[in-house]
This record gives structure tokens, sequence and C-alpha cells, in this order.
């Protein structure tokens, strides 16, 4: 493991990416060694897939980060979740908004959450799908604890670059016209979407927040 050469990407990508797109380190599978490389570079945000692994990783880096859960979170894990992340990037249920609710008021606390789109209309992921995006946000409104603070998404995954461009664009438009909306609680702040591979065009299209692996982190062992 080259933390050096970690270091060294983290910050030449931080130079390229506009000041105001949050660059977040997809952390899965990688040690707490190399994420604390990354944060030495200046990445201050953390993005998890598993509880489990974050459970295991986060008390190893002490250095401060906001840590995001950017994988499908099942009720059952919901508590030991909010032992550990920040952030939900990826809100697709009523069940899981009312589980994590409750468990929230219990303790008076508030969560930023972001609510996952099923973009690309993929069967085997998670998210909501397009159409039913503005009544599930609404019904989010009922919950207190929950602060949506925007969208995420995961396009199918691309051949080239601008295969993902109509994907980024039609998250752009649901993201200004939910915000046009106006809907109680709900801030279209942030706009999660674009990886390593495509996450030149995701910028161009309105993205405000980039999750980026193996090109902080290089290729996985």
């Amino acid at each position: 493991m080259d933390l050096d050469a970690i270091k060294r990407r983290c910050e030449e990508i931080l130079k390229k990416v506009p000041g105001h797109v949050t660059v977040l380190a997809a952390a899965k599978e990688r040690s707490p060694e190399e994420i604390r490389a990354a944060i030495a570079a200046g990445i201050t945000h953390i993005g998890e897939n598993y509880v489990q692994e974050a459970l295991a990783k986060r008390p190893r880096v002490p250095e401060p980060a906001t840590w995001h859960m950017i994988g499908h979170l099942q009720r059952n894990k919901a508590k030991k979740a909010l032992d550990v992340f920040d952030w939900l990037q990826t809100l697709d249920s009523l069940k899981l908004a009312e589980r994590l609710e409750r468990l929230l008021s219990q303790g008076g606390r508030r969560l930023p959450v972001l609510v996952e789109v099923n973009i690309g209309r993929e069967p085997q992921k998670a998210g909501v799908l397009p159409e039913d995006l503005g009544d599930f946000l609404r019904e989010l409104s009922r919950f207190p604890h929950l602060e949506v603070r925007g969208l995420m998404a995961i396009p199918p995954e691309p051949e080239e670059p601008e295969d993902s461009r109509p994907y980024f664009r039609e998250m752009r438009r649901l993201f200004e016209a939910i915000g046009r909306e106006g809907i109680p609680g709900v801030r279209m702040e942030v706009l999660s979407m674009g990886m390593s591979a495509d996450w030149e065009v995701a910028v161009e299209e309105g993205a405000t927040m980039i999750r980026l692996g193996t090109l902080l982190f290089g290729p996985r062992s």
C-alpha cells in the first residue's frame, strides 16, 4: 500500500475539481491507513457501503471527517448505522424512514439524508423511481428528525463517460424541479452523482458531490 501515492492522487484531484463540488472518498475495502492518507491530503468526506466495515474502521481514523453511508441500508442495521454515520445518502423507502425517525427521536438527533433515485430504472438497484420522487419526498416531510438535503444516484455503469450524461442531466432536472416545489422540510442542496469513471461529466451536468474510489486510492489489490 503506497500511502504517499494516495495522498498525491487526492491532492491532484482536489486541484482539478471546482471549489463548489465536494469530493467524497468511497472507501469500500480500503484500510484505515489509506483513509487517513486521503484525509491528510484534504479529503473531508468519507463514504462506506457497509455498516460493519465503517464500525470497524472509524475508531481507527481519529482525524475529523464526515462519514456517509453510500450503500443500501437495511432496517435491521439502522441503529448501528446511526452510531457511525453522519449522513445517509441512500434513503429510498418509507419503512426505513420510519425506523430512522423513531431512533433519532429517542436520541434527540437529526440526520442529514439524500434520497437515492433509480435514474436508470434498473431492477437490481435500489432507489426511488423518478416518477415517484415527488410523492416520496412529500411523505418524508412528516419526519422532523430526517433532514432531506438532496438527491443521490448511481446510473448504469458506463462504457464511456458520455454514456452517463443523459442520466446526470435528468437528475439535475429532477433536483431543480423538486427545489421549485418548496416541499416543507425538504431542501435541494446536494446532488451526489458521478464516480471515478464519469465524474467530470457529472460536474458539467450539475453535481455538487462526487464519490471517488479508484481514482483516489488506486486499483484494489
